[in-house]
């Protein structure tokens, strides 16, 4: 699968699960809030995410605790998916955890913003400044909401001039 192989590049990339310099995992998270489908709605471009639209994830429990990851998006033909597996890297209650799509090889998933109030929206980047995403519960967001990760983005070092934004009109 085009998606499953595209996870391990971003594996292979990441190949950890630290937190870039400056940025702070949200605290007080709580994962059973998490879980269930986000859409993505704004991300920076990877290779295997490229040309993909109508993105989303969706979150779920594992028997052993984790987390499962299931990844959809559309290229020009047709669906692709890839199935993960997330943990804490610490605390449950922080929004830090380490995601593998393929074997041992873990790639840090930071929750670096989060609507806790309703859990509606949440910023998320990788172990460096090249991943990063806007999620939401939604297809679709705001001008004002999009215009705020932008900035907060921006202001973290994120190189917001590259941001993509995949179609999600169904």
């Amino acid at each position: 699968m085009k998606l499953g192989l595209m996870g391990l590049l971003l594996l292979l990339l990441c190949g950890c699960a630290g937190v870039p310099k400056g940025i702070e995992p949200v605290t007080g998270f709580d994962l059973p809030r998490y879980l269930g489908t986000w859409y993505e709605i704004v991300r920076l471009d990877h290779s295997f995410e490229r040309g993909l639209s109508h993105v989303s994830a969706e979150y779920s429990m594992r028997p052993d605790g984790g987390v499962r990851v299931l990844n959809k998006g559309r290229d020009a033909t047709d669906w692709k998916t890839a199935e993960g597996r997330a943990y804490f890297v610490g605390d449950a209650g922080t929004g830090h955890l380490k995601v593998s799509f393929f074997g041992p090889f873990y790639g840090a998933y930071i929750i670096f913003d989060l609507d806790k109030e309703n859990y509606q929206t949440a910023y998320v980047c990788g172990p460096n400044r090249k991943y990063l995403w806007l999620l939401s519960r939604t297809p679709v967001l705001p001008q004002d909401e999009i215009d705020r990760f932008i900035r907060q983005s921006f202001a973290l070092g994120f190189d917001t001039d590259a941001l993509i934004f995949p179609d999600q009109k169904r």
